[in-house]
């Protein structure tokens, strides 16, 4: 017998990744990281068939994550990080007791958001 765990899926010999467990008191289907060993009412799946996990009808789905995979970053993440960027290089009215708050300011700094500072290149 193979030490790799297989997908229970009928005529899939792909790796298993996670392990699939019915909750039949709470109609749930539980769909977390593949389990230490193999028990008998638990479906180890394969990645593909993991992700394209349904549920029946009026079944709620839960998918736990161990953590050790990393979290992909959102659209909304990155544009948000984007504009945080632009902000930060458009050059910002610099008057008596402007944006610095009555610090002395950087004549390398072109611009602040929050913590973060732009700053010039120094010319060689």
């Amino acid at each position: 017998m193979s030490p790799v765990r297989r997908c229970s899926r009928t005529a899939c010999g792909r790796p298993a990744v996670a392990t699939l467990t019915y909750v039949y008191a709470d109609s749930t289907a539980v769909l977390g990281p593949l389990a230490t060993y193999a028990e008998p009412h638990c479906y180890d799946l394969c990645a593909d068939h993991s992700a394209r996990l349904t549920a029946p009808r009026g079944w709620d789905v839960v998918r736990l994550t161990d953590g050790s995979a990393p979290a992909h970053p959102s659209g909304d993440d990155l544009e948000a990080l984007a504009n945080a960027v632009r902000e930060a290089a458009r050059p910002h009215d610099r008057g008596p007791g402007g944006a610095g708050g009555g610090r002395q300011a950087d004549p390398m700094e072109t611009g602040r958001r929050g913590h973060l500072r732009v700053l010039r290149s120094p010319e060689p």
